[in-house]
């Protein structure tokens, strides 16, 4: 048997084994050994190769700004910045229809660019966001939908964790990337804002037809106290890594210190929450360096069959075109995310369609930002949307059904696909700010 059916076994099959329940990374790494055995006949061979792959992967520098970006967004959550964010954006909105909501579109915006975590947003918004939406003559589904279609804004609008994974995945540069995912941050944002305002107004069914809007009083110091250590964050870490002043994985560092130090002097970090900081942070870390690892050998082995460089070269003798390509490309993305989590699609697609991608002449920052945003779609829709799954867990309302969540986001993911679209229509969206 050829080397290029050995990897097309190993891949087909370790599609099989996660959609029969498998976690991703054991997967990757069973059908990474058994390939490499099958092409070099030695146990010994196979071991000590995905060995090397295995300490290559995370031993690198740039891999160091993974825990330290994870730690600044739990140290974030945990301080109550994010309900700062959602009073100082209320006190903003709150008198537009669907004001609440927009609100918390724009807190989760600015929450998103000191945490680049999801699931953070998700988590805290819940509790922040959701009752008072709801005392305000929302409905449950409209409030929670709110949350789970802003929450993803932490995977696009920098510091992102997933940009931060395909820089690592893909050898680009991390703060480039960063840069690029900052104009469709705002537009999706943007985008969100304005759905939320239309559905507030012209969907009474959906949204409530109750709404009424009510403008968190805050005085002059009131705001300036709460949007201060947001904004100074801000400044410190992207500001830090566009002026030169950092590299991304040092202001991942700057970024953690920073934030530990303002809830100290806010009182709002006790050393009761230190302990859960540390060990959320250990526990996504380890979780994703695993990834990381078993995605390394996953690459290794498809590059010694020789499938991408086949499916490369098939590429460019079709037919099929660009568009072709990419439209069949965002399409499988969207597939598997409803079955597998953000992180996951990246580690089994990049090193499959990266080579074929470059090709094609692609831009790969261009095309790390249409994945990002496509994967970002799975957060929201069923069976696994994992923001939905966050939400649900974290709520205090027993009796909230998923699919309460899952109907609400619709109308984000929605919204999503429109902004992928012009992403995809215009790179230049994505690549302008660097001059590409």
């Amino acid at each position: 048997m050829s080397d290029l059916a050995i990897g097309s076994i190993a891949l087909f099959g370790m599609v099989g084994l996660i959609y029969a329940g498998m976690h991703v990374a054991i997967a990757l790494v069973l059908c990474s050994f058994l390939g490499v055995l099958a092409m070099k006949g030695s146990a010994a061979l196979a071991g000590r190769m995905l060995a090397l792959a295995a300490t290559e992967s995370i031993e690198s520098y740039v891999f160091g700004v993974v825990p330290l970006f994870v730690l600044m967004g739990f140290v974030v959550s945990q301080a109550n910045i994010g309900r700062d964010a959602f009073d100082v954006a209320n006190r903003m909105l709150g008198q537009i229809k669907g004001g609440l909501g927009i609100a918390t579109v724009g807190a989760n915006a600015i929450f998103a660019a000191i945490t680049g975590i999801s699931i953070a947003s998700a988590a805290v918004f819940t509790r922040v966001a959701v009752p008072e939406m709801l005392r305000h003559g929302y409905t449950k589904r409209f409030a929670y939908g709110i949350v789970a279609g802003s929450s993803v804004l932490g995977m696009l609008i920098p510091p992102s964790l997933l940009l931060i994974l395909y820089g690592i995945l893909t050898e680009q540069s991390v703060g480039d990337l960063f840069l690029a995912g900052v104009v469709p941050g705002i537009i999706l944002a943007i985008a969100f804002g304005i759905g939320v305002y239309f559905m507030a107004r012209s969907w009474p069914t959906f949204a409530g037809s109750g709404i009424s809007e009510e403008v968190t009083p805050l005085s002059t110091g009131a705001m300036i106290s709460k949007s201060l250590p947001i904004m100074l964050l801000i400044a410190l870490v992207l500001g830090g890594i566009y002026g030169g002043f950092f590299t991304p994985t040092e202001a991942g560092g700057v970024g953690a210190l920073g934030a530990i130090l303002i809830g100290f002097a806010r009182r709002t970090l006790p050393t009761s929450k230190i302990w859960r900081v540390l060990t959320d942070t250990g526990q996504v870390t380890a979780a994703i360096c695993f990834l990381i690892i078993a995605a390394s050998m996953y690459s290794r082995m498809l590059s010694l069959s020789g499938l991408p460089e086949y499916l490369s070269s098939a590429v460019a003798a079709s037919d099929v075109g660009y568009w072709g390509v990419i439209l069949a490309y965002v399409a499988l993305i969207l597939a598997m995310g409803t079955l597998l989590d953000s992180s996951s699609i990246l580690l089994i697609v990049i090193p499959l369609f990266l080579p074929i991608m470059k090709t094609l002449g692609i831009d790969p920052i261009w095309f790390g930002i249409v994945t990002v945003l496509a994967v970002e779609v799975g957060l929201l829709t069923p069976p696994f949307g994992l923001s939905v799954y966050v939400i649900k867990g974290t709520s205090p309302d027993r009796a909230l059904k998923l699919g309460e969540i899952f109907i609400g986001a619709l109308p984000f993911a929605a919204i999503m696909l429109v902004v992928l679209a012009l992403i995809l229509a215009f790179p230049v969206l994505a690549t302008g700010l660097l001059g590409r």
